[in-house]
């Protein structure tokens, strides 16, 4: 009997429901049969296989969270990086996912991870300036066989990431690079020792910046690859690698090996005979619309090279160059009457090394035509100092039609521009070579203005010419005649003649007057914020060498410049500078400080003085600059003159390299070519926690060292003067000679106050009274302006005029040892104690005092970590002709005591390489100066009961210093 096809048809439809209902509750039912320890191993795996802090909220076991793979998602993911940043985030995701492969589950028992899915995550991949990394998170199974379970195993066939952000900073490479809406899957059994990695990535932005240059911004790129990785040698070879950023395509070809100190890469990235458009929408995006605008014709070429080893322990670094040619170029903005044609460019750059002073730059050619215009330049330089430089440069162009033609609304320009230069030969500055030049250029009737102010800066006018031709500094004639415009109403002229520039011969008119706010306005210069006015009424004639050999009367400098509320606030200074007035008078050889007044911070200034030799420092700041000044101040703050040991910190988000670890401060740095006498007058000096008040002194600054003579202050109430020498060694390092004579200062004030006599007397914690002192010391300053105690030497006098020392344990316990109540909390006076410091030991001469009818005499030496190692003969009631020997060690907070004993325990002396500016051995006892047994059983310390008094036949004391 024939069956009915609609009675089949609803059968298997039927059979197909059922079907496809087991499996659904299979899939439902699969995470609920097996054991709930699955998740808790895989989360084991996770914590054991990471070498980071890891974090997550909760997990969940399920085929519907990525179906239809088995996985167990960890919710609110987060992992510290590999030292040294284990304190920063390497990933923070949503939700970090691992897929189980479900047959060996069934069939083995087997939990294998095959499948890892990363969503809307944060990656923060750094690389410090030694090449650590934070990404060196995981712990092969390897490396640690008996901490991860046996049935638990990672061989992973795909990797996803889902709508992720991507930051890469490297410091030792210069790269930071950063990806939003990041979209990858890469497929292959990365497990294998060698595979094929097939990839899929979608960027929604891409920003790349090489040493702080953007070099691709916001660009949306996707890439079809092919890498074959090799995990022995850890290699990666680019096999089919096609990339497109914007609408510019790019094939890679190469290979990448990761070495035990570096990499070794090869890249090649070609684009060949494509169009000239493709290569513009690499421009930044606000040109996207400019684009659209614009009709665009022509072909391009591009190579990128990539090539060599980098090893930053050996200095080495790959080749990097490129190749850029556009020919038959056209363009046409939509509301410009003429195009651009003729375009045609031919460039290449090699750095060998990353060595940007080996650059290899050719210009090949760059020609264009405009209406009636044109424009062509060649240029080839190669290498510096000694820059080898081939130029052509000719051409025609109307500014307003150039401007109309292309379409660049940020600014409007008008005039025209000739050009007719010509140079051939070598430029090296110490050498004196300047490549044989001739030309000039010219712009006539110009303007500008631009977006960002109202006004336009008008009539501009510059005719300049060069003419060179013996190939020397010597030959070399430079013309302006002139360079003017007018901005606000306000005319500014400059005309120039400069000839010879081993001794330049100069003749200068320079008047005007500039509101300067508003000039960097128009200019809109990113990162600075300009204000104030200037005004200038100079003419300067004469030959650099004249003020220097003493010909004053050669010279005819005479004028005067003006500025007021000059303020510049830029990001690479942590304070703001602050011009409040400064009026200057040239005459001759000097430039007079009428009347100059600024700040600085809380610092502030207010000069009056000279520069001799002004002029010639312009041209060349090699020379130095001598001067003499009266400076008086409300406040000068020295730590807000402490340079920094590097580059100022950038903030992530403006794509720059960025510090790994806190910045750290530098010393005080003076230049090297200034000759300046200063007489200093400051009512406040604060300097690393101490405050200085009515600071005077005569002040010397030459050759980058400065020394202060019969310098005086108050300090705590005690006048106190000061002689000092100052050399900064490097931006973290600095030699310094510090002489003090203070007369009658308050020893409790001095402790409470003064950080640097805290620790270097910590014994004065609990005295009160009066000192003086002759004190001479030396040696280096560290990178925070403090002393290095290590490196300190010199000597002097102390003075205990009268002083109550309470609690101090090294009396506390003298007495309790021999039984002397008198002994502690003594009542010092007149008391002269002299010593020298070196290695961090303070060694004291002996000294004598009275105390309650005793009269001790102490010698020895104590380290700047409190260890002791002192003498003392305890001279007895009436006249201290009977004295009993002590030895003291330990340390103060420990002093241990031997009677009639005069064997002691040296002090290890600490150890300091000043030519390299590094405490060698810090010295002082392991031990903290518990005294050792020295073999001799007379040496150890006997009861008091014991002790009977030495009667040494000694005078009377009567002198009691």
């Amino acid at each position: 009997m024939k069956v009915p096809v609609k009675k089949i048809f609803i059968t298997g439809l039927k059979w197909l429901g059922g079907f496809i209902a087991g499996v659904l509750l299979l899939l439902y039912l699969i995470p609920l049969v097996f054991p709930g320890t699955i998740a808790q191993q895989v989360k084991n795996f996770a914590n054991k296989s990471l070498d980071g802090e890891l974090n997550f909220t909760d997990s969940k076991f399920s085929f519907f969270t990525h179906f239809p793979s088995l996985t167990v998602s960890l919710n609110d993911f987060s992992l510290k990086g590999s030292a040294p940043f284990r304190n920063d985030t390497l990933l923070k995701a949503d939700e970090v996912a691992f897929g189980i492969n479900l047959k060996r589950l069934i069939f083995d028992h087997e939990i294998k991870i095959d499948e890892v899915y990363v969503s809307d995550a944060f990656i923060d991949v750094m690389v410090n300036e030694k090449g650590e990394a934070n990404y060196n998170v995981y712990v092969s199974q390897e490396k640690t066989p008996d901490t991860i379970d046996s049935n638990t195993s990672l061989r992973l066939e795909r990797v996803d990431f889902e709508n992720c952000h991507i930051r890469y900073n490297d410091k030792s490479a210069r790269i930071f690079t950063e990806a939003f809406g990041f979209n990858y899957v890469g497929k292959g059994d990365l497990s294998e020792e060698v595979f094929d990695l097939r990839t899929d990535a979608l960027i929604d932005s891409l920003d790349f910046f090489y040493d702080g240059v953007p070099y691709l911004e916001k660009k949306r790129v996707h890439a079809d690859l092919i890498t074959r990785i090799n995990t022995n040698s850890l290699s990666f070879v680019l096999e089919k690698n096609e990339l497109r950023i914007n609408h510019f395509p790019l094939e890679f070809t190469g290979f990448f090996t990761i070495l035990k100190n570096g990499y070794d890469i090869d890249i090649n990235a070609v684009s060949k005979k494509h169009k000239f458009s493709e290569l513009l929408s690499l421009l930044p995006p606000d040109y996207s619309q400019w684009e659209k605008d614009t009709k665009i014709k022509g072909q391009s070429d591009f190579q990128f090279v990539f090539k060599g080893r980098y090893d930053a322990a050996r200095n080495k670094q790959p080749d990097l160059g490129f190749n850029l040619k556009v020919t038959d170029g056209f363009i046409h903005y939509k509301e410009s009457p003429f195009p651009l044609t003729d375009f045609d460019l031919d460039v290449s750059a090699l750095v060998p090394s990353l060595d940007f002073r080996k650059l290899d730059l050719k210009l090949r050619k760059l020609d264009f035509k405009v209406a009636e215009d044109f424009f062509h330049a060649d240029v080839v330089s190669k290498n510096f100092p000694d820059m080898d430089l081939k130029a052509n440069v000719k051409g025609s162009v109307n500014l307003k039609t150039l401007n109309n033609t292309i379409g660049i609304n940020a600014f409007d320009i008008t005039g025209t521009l000739k050009a007719d230069i010509k140079a051939r030969g070598v430029f090296n500055k110490d050498k004196g070579l300047f490549p044989k030049t001739s030309g000039g250029f010219s712009l006539q009737n110009g303007e500008l203005k631009t977006k960002y102010y109202p006004n336009p800066i008008t009539d501009i006018k510059l005719i300049a010419s060069v003419q060179n031709n013996e190939g020397t500094f010597e030959d070399l004639k430079i013309a302006v005649t002139p360079a003017s415009f007018i901005f606000e109403d306000n005319p500014v002229y400059i005309n120039a003649t400069l000839s010879n520039f081993n001794d330049v011969v100069y003749d200068i008119q320079a008047k005007g007057e500039l509101d300067i706010a508003k000039i960097y306005k128009v200019f809109a210069v990113e990162g600075v914020d300009i204000h104030g006015y200037a005004k200038a009424d100079l003419s300067l004639q004469g030959r650099q060498s004249y003020a220097v050999n003493g010909q004053y009367n050669k010279l005819n400098n005479k004028g005067t410049l003006l500025l007021r509320d000059i303020t510049a606030a830029t990001e690479y200074f942590p304070k703001v500078f602050n011009i409040s007035e400064g009026k200057f008078t040239f005459e001759n050889e000097k430039m007079w400080f009428n009347s100059f007044s600024a700040t600085y911070g809380k610092s502030d200034f207010s000069l009056n003085g000279y520069l001799f030799n002004a002029v010639n420092y312009f041209f060349d700041s090699n020379t130095t600059i001598k001067g003499s000044f009266t400076n008086n101040s409300r406040v000068i703050n020295v730590e807000e003159f402490m340079a920094s040991q590097g580059a100022a910190d950038k903030e992530a988000d403006e794509k720059v390299v960025v510090e790994q670890s806190p910045q750290q401060s530098g010393v005080v740095t003076l230049p090297p070519n200034v000759d300046l006498e200063l007489n200093a007058n400051a009512k406040t000096v604060e300097y690393t926690g101490i405050v200085l008040n009515d600071l005077s002194g005569r002040v010397a600054i030459n050759k980058g060292k400065l020394v202060l003579q019969n310098g005086s202050f108050s300090v705590i109430g005690c006048k106190v003067g000061i002689d000092a020498d100052y050399d900064d060694e490097s931006l973290t390092s600095a030699s310094f000679k510090l002489h003090l004579k203070a007369k009658d200062f308050d020893v409790k004030k001095a402790y409470e106050e003064i950080p640097l006599f805290r620790e270097l007397a910590s014994s004065a914690e609990n005295a009160e009274g009066i000192i003086s002192a002759d004190y001479t010391v030396e040696g280096d300053l560290n990178a925070e302006m403090a002393p290095v105690y290590e490196s300190l030497k010199g000597g002097g006098t102390l003075w205990v005029r009268d002083v109550k020392v309470s609690g101090y344990k090294l009396f506390n316990v003298l007495s309790s040892k021999t039984g002397k109540e008198g002994l502690s909390d003594p009542h010092l006076e007149d008391i002269e104690i002299k010593s020298t410091i070196k290695n961090s030991i303070i060694t004291m001469e002996p000294f004598k005092f009275k105390v309650s009818g005793f009269r001790p005499k102490i010698e020895g030496k104590t380290s700047l970590k409190g260890d002791l190692d002192l003498r003392i003969r305890l001279g007895l009631p009436p006249l201290g002709i009977i004295g009993v020997p002590v030895v003291v060690t330990g340390n103060q907070d420990n002093p241990k005591i031997k009677i009639f004993s005069k064997t002691g325990e040296e002090i290890p002396e600490s150890q300091y390489n000043e030519e390299l500016n590094q405490v060698v051995d810090e010295g002082g006892r392991e031990d903290g100066g518990v005294v050792q047994p020295q073999g001799n059983p007379d040496d150890t310390a006997k009861p008091v009961e014991e002790v009977k008094p030495e009667n040494k036949q000694e005078s009377p004391d009567t002198d009691n210093k």
